[in-house]
């Protein structure tokens, strides 16, 4: 292996239709957030559930990012999607010691959780799982960390041993067309986690491209791969993230001959700038490449699920 350096709602990166058995997703374009723009996926999904589970290790990997290993009897239970599968976490408002008040999220657990007084309403970021090892029945999650100005970064901070954390999940995205001959991989710090899992699922031999924007050399990680994989890290350097580094790099890059999937992830604007520069200027199909605006300059999560409660009340 190489080492590199009926009713639905609306949960940022995918639609949830409840049933008579639960919840399941549903396929759909989600405007400002995430297009998909290729053919439904082949592979079988897993039952998305929820997973009661506490902090087994906190591990900083750097100045910016901290890995929480997670494990629980309900973890056994969990079946990976995908590599680049995300989740949907609750985190505790200020004073709370458990981040749901709720002891099971029964099956219309959304409408209970949209009821609840601000005060007591837990927060719901998603993330992606860098690694499952289902023999131990351990999740990892790594976070971007920016001080307090985020609940997700808040809680990771001050995470320790045996702290309870639920969430929700598992979905995931990354399907490479059939007939590609190579992959272009870029995202920034907050893709990294899905990056790495997808680097290490490649099959031997794979032909990639990757570009990673990040704040500093110090956010640099050990990958490996059995991939033929270039791999080119962008530093910021206290700019703005989202910004140019990583848009200016894929549109000097020379590309492979041949068709390619594209897999991007990271700040709203730049992710759709970068999927107009590959569509129109390079030919990339639409329906060979992947883009998830996992951030928003200027907007949290909340915003989207407000957003989201106020389209559904108009509607009604």
């Amino acid at each position: 292996m190489r080492a590199l350096a009926a009713r639905m709602v609306y949960l940022g990166k995918a639609y949830l239709r409840q049933t008579a058995e639960g919840w399941s997703r549903v396929r759909m374009t989600v405007t400002t957030e995430r297009a998909p723009s290729r053919p439904v996926r082949q592979r079988p999904a897993p039952e998305m559930a929820f997973f009661r589970t506490h902090v087994r290790a906190v591990q900083r990997l750097n100045p910016h990012l901290a890995r929480i290993t997670l494990a629980g009897e309900d973890l056994t239970g969990f079946v990976s999607d995908g590599p680049d599968q995300r989740i949907k976490i609750f985190l505790p408002r200020e004073g709370q010691p458990d981040p749901v008040p709720l002891a099971r999220p029964p099956a219309d657990w959304y409408s209970i959780y949209r009821a609840m007084p601000l005060e007591v309403r837990p927060y719901i970021r998603t993330y992606t799982i860098r690694r499952h090892r289902p023999e131990v029945g351990e999740v990892d999650i790594d976070f971007v960390l920016h001080g307090d100005e985020g609940p997700g970064s808040r809680w990771a901070m001050r995470a320790k041993p045996g702290d309870p954390l639920l969430f929700f999940g598992p979905w995931a995205d990354y399907e490479p067309t059939f007939g590609t001959d190579w992959q272009l991989i870029a995202g920034d710090e907050t893709a990294l986690p899905a990056i790495g899992a997808i680097l290490e699922s490649l099959p031997a031999g794979t032909r990639a491209l990757v570009f990673v924007e990040v704040p500093d050399e110090s956010a640099r990680q050990w990958i490996e791969t059995r991939g033929d994989v270039t791999l080119t890290w962008l530093y910021r350097d206290h700019a703005v993230p989202g910004a140019q580094p990583l848009l200016d790099a894929v549109r000097a890059a020379t590309f492979p001959a041949g068709r390619p999937y594209v897999w991007l992830g990271g700040e709203s604007s730049m992710v759709r700038s970068l999927r107009r520069h590959l569509v129109n200027e390079r030919g990339v199909a639409r329906h060979d490449l992947y883009f998830a605006g996992y951030w928003r300059r200027g907007r949290t999560e909340d915003d989207a699920y407000a957003e989201y409660d106020a389209r559904t009340a108009r509607r009604s």
